[in-house]
């Protein structure tokens, strides 16, 4: 199945139907008066996060969504029937933009998660509504009221609990292949990772999500490489773990370049915990492994050495992540409530 995180769609809800005018007209009954029913609501549009989706794909096909339209009043005082509303199934960690993208319609996090886009039109009324004691044949109904056409786009951000980050070929694939069941495509050359790749990671007993999203380059806030488009994806993790490729003359630069793109692209990401790693430590010597440990730690504070490759310092990088997410993931003490 093919990734897609950004996905235009036309949506439209459906018109009220209109009010009839009729009057009653039986056998014996010389004053028969008004008897003209009401229109039927228009139907809504409504989108639901639903679990077993990871892609918007199904939005590359079907742009145009329109829910159906009230059908209109009859004699008899028969209202008519109601449209059928359109529901849009979308993955759980999805974003609905105005049809400009600056302004959040909804953020569906949770599975079952509904919200109603655009709402159908009410039913016109038809000319017994309006029987009053001085006009007892009123000859006017009401149209029913125009459906909402809206333009949205549809945003998807994985929900992860732990996100990759560094340059092109930093060993973040690597990684997650070797901690999960994911498999991503790892070769020797940048830019593999062409998609972000979710893993499911264990350590001593205790499981959590890890996002690997394609490397950032320098100028990636201005379209470079494959741009920032896929660090949305790790915008809704508690922690991030900044991969440095420990076989770079560079470490400290290429650390910055990472920083600058991300304080470029969101600079409230700055403040999440965020773990530096040096990796593929197991093709330095130890002479070359203290230089650049002590050239990053420099740059960027306490820092840890892993090889996703031979298994060296994975198991130390998993439980550190593991204990930052255990802390976002445990519940809030209410105002008042006492937690030891």
């Amino acid at each position: 199945m093919k990734f897609l995180d950004l996905a235009r769609v036309n949506i439209r809800s459906g018109s009220g139907g209109a009010g009839c005018t009729s009057f009653r007209r039986e056998k014996f009954i010389e004053y028969g008066g008004p008897d003209g029913g009401d229109g039927g609501r228009g139907g809504d549009v409504w989108v639901e996060a639903v679990d077993g989706l990871n892609t918007l794909i199904d939005f590359r096909y079907q742009q145009h969504f329109f829910a159906e339209n009230g059908r209109p009043g009859m004699g008899r005082q028969r209202t008519g029937r109601d449209g059928a509303d359109v529901l849009l199934r979308v993955p759980t960690g999805t974003e609905i933009l105005d049809e400009e993208g600056e302004e959040v319609v909804a953020d569906l996090t949770r599975v079952g998660e509904r919200v109603c886009l655009a709402k159908g039109g009410n039913g016109g009324w038809g000319n017994v509504q309006f029987k009053t004691a001085t006009n007892r044949a009123p000859r006017r109904a009401n149209p029913g009221q125009e459906g909402v056409e809206r333009v949205l786009w549809l945003r998807l951000k994985l929900i992860a609990d732990a996100g990759l980050l560094g340059l092109p070929n930093a060993g973040k694939s690597t990684f997650l292949a070797a901690t999960s069941n994911a498999r991503p495509k790892i070769a020797d050359y940048p830019f593999t990772t062409l998609v972000p790749n979710l893993g499911v990671v264990g350590i001593d007993g205790r499981e959590f999500v890890v996002a690997d999203i394609p490397g950032l380059i320098e100028g990636a806030s201005e379209g470079r490489g494959l741009g920032d488009r896929f660090l949305g994806h790790v915008e809704r993790c508690a922690v991030l773990l900044h991969l440095v490729d420990g076989t770079s003359e560079t470490v400290a630069e290429d650390h910055a370049v990472i920083l600058r793109e991300l304080a470029a692209y969101a600079p409230g990401m700055m403040g999440k915990p965020r773990i530096t790693v040096l990796n593929k430590v197991d093709a330095l010597d130890d002479d070359t492994r203290a230089e650049r440990m002590a050239a990053l730690e420099a740059a960027a504070g306490p820092v840890m050495a892993m090889s996703g490759a031979s298994g060296e310092g994975v198991r130390e990088v998993l439980r550190a992540l593991a204990a930052v997410v255990d802390r976002g993931r445990a519940p809030v003490a209410e105002e008042g409530e006492w937690r030891p």
